[in-house]
């Protein structure tokens, strides 16, 4: 992957890294540890400009962020809560959680949004719940801005100072993304699994 990211950079220039960014909000797999690197690397060698890159790469990011959140609206609280009530027994989901779930966004959302950018892992995922939420789009874009400058400016200045090396970036970052999944999913389990005992209980 990291030779065909290379290759669009280098035959499309900042119009790849942006379409890259955006694909990597969508498609995880495309990930924005090997992009923003490689494109770091190509401004050590002259052939970009790194403030370039990371403003190009912010935007990227940022843009990438909308479908799923544009999902999360249409979905809606409200139907997600119908939904629950009708369907989530077997996870032992209410429509009591999902409303507790987008009190403690609407409470915290600016802070998830602008911090969970920097987290490899889930920050394409934190879209759903600002929409769902119906964070006005205005503070959407600032605090996914400012959380995916921070994160474009780490990536693409690692890329840029250690030149050719710069895949070491997503060697590093790439497992890190894995784990914090891991984390997520495991605490999710932990989450059900005591939810069904105290409903056993009561």
């Amino acid at each position: 992957m990291a030779d065909w990211v290379q290759n669009l950079m280098d035959s499309m220039g900042y119009v790849g890294i942006l379409l890259l960014m955006i694909l990597e909000n969508i498609f995880p797999p495309i990930p924005s540890e090997l992009i923003m690197p490689s494109a770091g690397f190509a401004a050590s060698r002259g052939d970009l400009n790194l403030p370039l890159v990371i403003l190009v790469g912010t935007a990227g990011s940022v843009l990438g962020t909308l479908p799923l959140y544009y999902l999360g609206r249409a979905f809606g609280e409200e139907k997600l809560v119908a939904w629950a009530d009708k369907y989530g027994k077997w996870l032992t989901l209410s429509g009591k959680d999902i409303r507790k779930a987008d009190d403690w966004f609407d409470r915290h959302g600016t802070k998830a949004v602008l911090f969970g950018r920097l987290v490899p892992g889930i920050r394409s995922l934190l879209s759903l719940p600002a929409g769902m939420s119906e964070m006005p789009m205005a503070k959407f874009l600032i605090y996914s801005s400012i959380g995916s400058a921070v994160w474009a400016s780490i990536l693409a200045g690692a890329g840029y100072l250690l030149g050719e090396n710069y895949d070491r970036v997503e060697q590093y970052v790439g497992p890190a993304s894995k784990v914090i999944l891991a984390v997520v999913v495991v605490a999710a389990v932990v989450w059900f699994v005591r939810r069904k005992k105290a409903q056993g209980q009561g």
